[in-house]
Formats: C-alpha cells, structure tokens, sequence
C-alpha cells in the first residue's frame, strides 16, 4: 500500500541483494572487531563492579567486625578503669585504716607511757613526800622529846613503863 502511493520508493532486487550483502559485512566486521571487545568489555565492567560491590560488602562487614571489636574493647576497658578505681579506692581506705590503726597504737604507746612516767614521778614525789614526813616527823619527835625528857624523873618513869610492856608481851 505504501508502495502504492509514493512513486518514488520502488524496491530493486540488486540494491536489496547488495544492501543486504553490506549489513551482512558489516555484521560480520561488527561481531569480529568490535562486538567481542565491546562484550569483553563490558563483561570486564560487569565483574569490576561485582567485585567492588562484594569488596563493598566485605568492607562493611569488616567495619561492622571493627565497630563490635571496638565496643568490645571500649566495655573491657570501662570495666578495667572501673577495677583499677576500685581497687586504688580499697587501698586508700585500707591506708586510711591502717594509718588510723598505727596512729590509734601510737596514742595508746604514748598514753600508756605518759601513765607510768606519771605513777614513776608520783612515786617519787610520794618517796620525797615521805621522807620529808618522816624527817619532819623525827625532828617534831626529838623536840618533843626533848622537852618531855628535860626532868630526870620523867625520864624514868617512861623507861620504868617501857620495860614493863616489854615484860608484858
């Protein structure tokens, strides 16, 4: 119908034969010199991006691995500082406690020697206070005793009454 219509287009069987020859050429040429490179090619292209793509997924699987490693890590190491600070706590206090025990022992040394310097002094002081009594006592006596035993019949009569108690016992 269209061949009908315009008187232009008449189809020569020698230009079909001849057009046909030339793509059927040219196919060959295509498929023999370019197609295959140009598949290869793309093929090429095709794995670069499959294996970047599965290079991707590694990398993020990798990345993933490193990010639970490094919360892993991050845990251990809160829990290591949390260990460390617990234990430098545990030895201040038990420095604080043993400090406070050797200070307490010291005090108590201290006191302890206070009191027997203090019973040492006392004693001293009460062997001076009686040595003085006893001095002051005699002295006191022998005054007494004198001016009891200045009259010769007094002095005998003390003798008299000292020998008859001692006949007594």
């Amino acid at each position: 119908m269209l061949l009908a219509l315009n008187p232009l287009v008449k189809p020569d069987p020698g230009l079909f034969i001849w057009a046909t020859v030339a793509f059927l050429l040219l196919f060959i040429l295509l498929r023999a010199f370019a197609w295959k490179p140009i598949v290869a090619a793309l093929d090429e292209r095709e794995r670069n991006i499959e294996d970047a793509l599965s290079k991707a997924e590694m990398a993020k699987q990798e990345m993933a691995k490193l990010t639970s490693e490094n919360e892993q890590l991050l845990k251990q190491a809160r829990a290591e500082r949390d260990a460390i600070l617990k234990e430098a706590k545990e030895l201040k206090d038990q420095i604080v406690s043993d400090a406070k025990k050797s200070a307490q022992t010291e005090g108590n040394k201290l006191i302890e020697k206070a009191k027997l310097e203090i019973n040492a002094q006392k004693a001293a002081a009460m062997a001076e206070v009686k040595s003085q009594v006893v001095s002051l006592s005699l002295e006191i006596a022998e005054k007494v005793l004198r001016k009891q035993f200045e009259d010769q019949g007094k002095q005998q009569a003390l003798v008299n009454d000292l020998l008859k108690e001692v006949k007594l016992n």
